[in-house]
């Protein structure tokens, strides 16, 4: 199906500023659609006058459609399209016809001049079930009488209104809650789902004859715009806000009526979003709450590391304090992960942060305690997100083996490590690497408590797999494959 611009560009000799005008009326007219019980189709004429272009159609919310197959992309030629030219000529809303369609059902059609600038620039058709015809209620009868008016300021060059729009406007539809108030702002008719909102908002009693604006700053504990309720419902410009009290929170939107070039009143729709809300704040509290689970596991890690050096610098055999010097780094690659946690708002981890604070950390203390070189660092590619769960096991694997490069792959001369992943959705690979003395003759992971953890972690914890490979140029590589 051809899009309005599609249309507008190659088959039509309408200005940028008609086809921004004409854009702006069909991001808001399924409140006319839904109003009227109708399709809308917006038709446009043919740039060298030999007929009508249909650029965009919308269907009703409310009721059933005349339209069961796409029209917009259709082209009318001249003389079969009397009803549309008049409308374009006149600039005049046309007498409600009866058409009959080629499956026999008939339907009424009502053509609306599109004015901008005081040019008719296009035309919609308003199209509904003949059929549906009956004595309306007290509800579609203020549907209609809305519906009209909008009708009428389309045909004024008033509707659409100037302004942005934001979600909250395309979110709200006629049969979340309508409300009609007149040029005083007092209350003309407003539709049970509005009355079931304002009661669970604190009324008592009937909004219709009230003012309503009066009426809401009573209800609400705060102001829902710098201007209060009052003003914002019974301004002159489209307003949208949201307005709450202990007991219930409403969307609304305020779409200014206007004839014959003076306010006539307003439309106001509204929907009750209170259980919403409700579930948003606690979300929140959940997730603060978890935030700080881990800012405070992180603090009580940081404690047992801590607790942990003081140890270690009282134990004389130098093998006991380098034990507790790996146990001060396990926990502190673990800490590292809370601490990441704490800052965010999911159970997901921005890896790469962590991976080069552990590269770099690591490193740095090795070169201080083992007289090693300077050891370049390098990483390449990126982890993206990690869930919680993957991210501190990973970290604390990344640990031992950064641990063990520094340990037993470089001298005093230094060297460099690199850590080159590759992640492809859900599989991610990597590689630790460096280019140092490369794994003895009688290697074995299981012998050294540093890589045990690290085999343990990958295939019990993280069901991954892991290999120890010699470099060509000499040196080791550690490769791991595991899937989130």
């Amino acid at each position: 199906m051809p899009s309005l611009d599609d249309i507008t560009r190659f088959q039509t000799s309408l200005s940028s500023d008609d086809v921004g005008w004409l854009h702006a009326l069909v991001t808001d007219w399924q409140i006319i659609a839904d109003l009227s019980f109708a399709d809308l189709v917006l038709w446009v004429p043919d740039a060298e006058a030999k007929g009508m272009w249909a650029g965009a159609q919308i269907r009703p919310t409310t009721g059933p459609t005349t339209l069961l197959e796409d029209v917009a992309g259709t082209f009318l030629p001249a003389g079969r399209i009397d009803q549309l030219e008049e409308a374009l000529v006149t600039g005049e809303i046309g007498v409600e016809q009866s058409e009959e369609l080629a499956d026999g059902r008939r339907i009424l059609v009502e053509t609306i001049p599109v004015t901008r600038e005081g040019r008719v620039i296009a035309v919609v058709s308003r199209r509904s079930a003949e059929s549906g015809l009956r004595t309306a209620s007290l509800l579609e009868a203020s549907y209609f009488r809305a519906a009209g008016e909008l009708a009428e300021m389309i045909r004024r060059g008033d509707f659409p209104l100037p302004g942005s729009r934001s979600d909250l406007a395309d979110s709200l539809r006629v049969g979340d809650g309508f409300v009609r108030t007149d040029a005083a702002g007092t209350v003309l008719y407003a539709s049970p789902n509005a009355m079931s909102a304002y009661r669970r908002l604190g009324l008592v009693g009937d909004l219709v004859g009230t003012q309503l604006g009066h009426v809401t700053t009573r209800l609400v504990d705060r102001r829902p715009t710098d201007r209060g309720a009052r003003g914002m419902l019974g301004g002159d410009a489209s307003t949208e806000a949201e307005i709450e009290n202990a007991a219930a929170s409403l969307l609304l939107r305020v779409i200014p009526l206007r004839s014959r070039g003076q306010r006539s009143g307003s439309l106001i729709l509204l929907r009750d979003v209170t259980e919403l809300r409700l579930r948003e704040r606690e979300l929140v509290s959940k997730e603060a709450t978890i935030r700080e689970i881990h800012h405070r596991v992180k603090n009580n890690l940081q404690t047992v590391a801590a607790l942990l050096r003081l140890q270690g610098r009282r134990m004389e055999l130098p093998e006991a304090r380098a034990a507790l010097d790996d146990a001060v780094r396990r926990v502190g690659s673990i800490a590292l992960v809370h601490e990441t946690l704490s800052q965010s708002f999911d159970d997901n981890v921005a890896f790469d942060e962590i991976a080069d604070r552990l590269l770099r950390t690591v490193l740095d203390v090795a070169e201080e305690t083992s007289g090693t070189g300077r050891v370049q660092v390098d990483r390449i590619g990126s982890f993206g997100l990690l869930p919680g769960a993957v991210a501190t096991p990973l970290a604390m694997v990344l640990t031992e083996l950064i641990q063990n490069a520094s340990t037993h792959a470089f001298d005093e001369r230094g060297g460099t490590l690199t850590l080159a992943v590759n992640r492809i959705r859900d599989r991610v690979r990597l590689r630790v690497s460096d280019d140092g003395a490369g794994l003895p003759a009688d290697f074995d992971p299981s012998g050294s408590l540093g890589l045990s953890i690290v085999t343990t972690l990958v295939e019990g914890e993280l069901h991954g797999s892991l290999a120890f490979e010699q470099r060509a140029g000499g040196g080791t590589t550690v490769a791991i494959s595991l899937n989130l």
